[in-house]
């Protein structure tokens, strides 16, 4: 593809590109990051090029403060971003200098300071239990205090659009208090992620105008919109957008900082990322994945797997003559890469395609391509998947092509017997009986299970012509009933590594045994296939 992302130069402190996700990315379900995490966390944000990473609330959690001490020890060496510790202006009817939460921000030693600040009238008479001159003298003091400390301090005004709607005045009040002592950035917040674009858009304009402020803008996702929100607040005169990886958050999450970034540097042309940091999206945003324990997601904008896959023949057809014509960019750019999945829906573009990708190439080979195309479809109608088992798919291939030896061994029958013992233990034995250049092996072993006893039991008839089997294991087993009653289709997915790369085989049938023998087979072949394959490379 000729498109690429547009190169400028960056745009330093004019445009900050905000990151939370140690803070109130940190609040979504089933997250729960070790200090040793946020550590690793920050470092990722970093080198990817984020101007602000948000470490988290010093003095109300353990675990941020423990962090931020750990951060000043040294721990801590950010090349591109500035630390930003988070926090709440003094409580009512005290002062900045006096309150121990605001204490805590300074004992952090981080350079930038965001406040969060009630702006709805509805909540600081009913949460804050103040009114509203009294609100924005806790904003004024706190402001100052930590400006005079030497601090850049951020507001976040909490709930702005849905205060802004019950009473402006209020709103905009919390505001000047807050720019007014020497806030660098209003920071607009969409606390409840009701709102939508235009309404975010016409609320920036307004305000802008009527302020003057550099203002920010922060969004939640209950309305799906978090992304375009803040897109629009950009559009709109906005100069500071917070975001979160992957777009963790509380509740519906917040918006996703690979497709802010995404869309701010390829669509409207702004550099706010270090040069060649957009290339390292997808890895920085498949790794935080990792360190959150969460599965990333495949069909997430620019960054997840599916972002670039096509599945239907039409794609195909059009992409074998011109990649641009259904990508709207081109996926290198961010790190990512184009995929091609045969299904039902492929024809011979898409096969075409597919076998280039997997280093096949039936391009030349018109018989192979229509022999795959038919056998893909009718297994597909059996129940079969190969757009989730690549490597299945490239033995299907090979064996069109006319390729030789795929597995390295052919079957003459196995056997599976499952135990109870007296004690209560299930044990399964599996023999298999197998050829491997003509020489008949015969092997038993025993397992938790028909599976494992299987796959022991046929490592065990090829480990003295196979050496390379000892470096491939079984990593994932995955059943799925196709169909009910005692007549069920089932097809299994097995998941396998050589310590070098990972492949998924797929088998079906109607017994489960049966299934997962098919997945192993293809398991094994492939690694066979990978093992003559770095033979012949060395």
């Amino acid at each position: 593809m000729s498109r690429t992302a547009p190169a400028a130069t960056p745009l330093g402190d004019a445009f900050h590109v905000y990151d939370t996700t140690l803070r109130d990315g940190a609040q979504r379900e089933g997250i729960s990051y070790s200090v040793a995490d946020k550590l690793a966390v920050a470092r990722h944000l970093d080198a990817l090029g984020v101007g602000y990473v948000e470490g988290g609330w010093p003095g109300a959690m353990p675990k941020d403060t423990e962090f931020f001490a750990r951060a000043a020890a040294g721990e801590l060496e950010l090349r591109h971003a500035a630390l930003v510790a988070f926090g709440a202006t003094r409580r009512p009817g005290t002062t900045a200098a006096a309150d121990p939460q605001v204490r805590a921000l300074l004992d952090s030693r981080a350079p930038v300071v965001t406040l969060v600040a009630k702006s709805d009238r509805r909540h600081v008479e009913r949460a804050l239990r103040t009114d509203a001159a009294e609100n924005c003298a806790m904003v004024a003091d706190t402001v100052a205090f930590l400006v005079g400390e030497g601090r850049r301090v951020f507001v976040d005004a909490e709930h702005f659009f849905d205060g802004y709607a019950f009473d402006p005045d209020t709103a905009l009040r919390v505001l000047e208090a807050a720019v007014g002592s020497g806030a660098d950035v209003a920071v607009l917040c969409d606390t409840n992620g009701g709102m939508l674009p235009l309404g975010i858009a016409e609320v920036v304009t307004e305000v802008a105008a009527r302020t003057g402020f550099r203002l920010g803008i922060h969004c939640q996702d209950d309305t799906g919109c978090a992304v375009a929100n803040s897109v629009a607040a950009v559009q709109a005169g906005a100069t500071h957008v917070q975001c979160t990886a992957n777009g963790y958050g509380e509740r519906a999450g917040n918006a996703d900082l690979f497709a802010v970034v995404g869309n701010l540097v390829t669509k409207l042309g702004m550099p706010v990322l270090p040069d060649g940091a957009l290339a390292e999206m997808t890895r920085t945003s498949h790794t935080l994945a990792e360190i959150a324990n969460i599965a990333p997601d495949t069909h997430q904008a620019y960054v997840g797997t599916s972002a670039f896959a096509h599945k239907a023949g039409l794609h195909a057809s059009a992409i074998k003559v011109d990649p641009e014509l259904y990508n709207h960019m081109n996926p290198v750019d961010v790190g990512n890469g184009q995929r091609i999945l045969v299904t039902e829906m492929a024809g011979r573009a898409s096969v075409e395609l597919k076998s280039e990708e997997l280093g096949v190439d039936l391009a030349g080979h018109p018989d192979a391509v229509s022999q795959v195309v038919a056998t893909v479809k009718e297994r597909e109608a059996l129940g079969w998947s190969f757009e989730a088992a690549d490597a299945s798919l490239e033995l299907l291939m090979r064996t069109a092509r006319g390729d030789a030896g795929t597995a390295p061994f052919a079957l003459e029958s196995y056997r599976v017997i499952t135990e109870r013992r007296a004690d209560g233990e299930i044990v399964a034995e599996a023999t298999v009986k197998i050829l491997v250049d003509g020489e008949r092996l015969i092997a038993t072993r025993e397992g938790n299970g028909p599976v494992n006893a299987l796959d022991a039991a046929l490592r065990g008839a090829l480990a003295p012509s196979c050496p390379w089997l000892a470096d491939v294991d079984l990593t994932d087993y995955k059943v799925r009933i196709l169909t009910r009653g005692t007549g069920a289709v089932t097809r299994v997915l097995i998941e396998s590594s050589d310590r070098t790369a990972e492949w998924t085989t797929v088998g079906v049938h109607g017994n489960v045994v049966e299934a997962s023998w098919l997945a192993l087979v293809d398991a094994l072949a492939y690694a066979a296939l990978r093992a003559r394959a770095q033979v012949t490379a060395g």
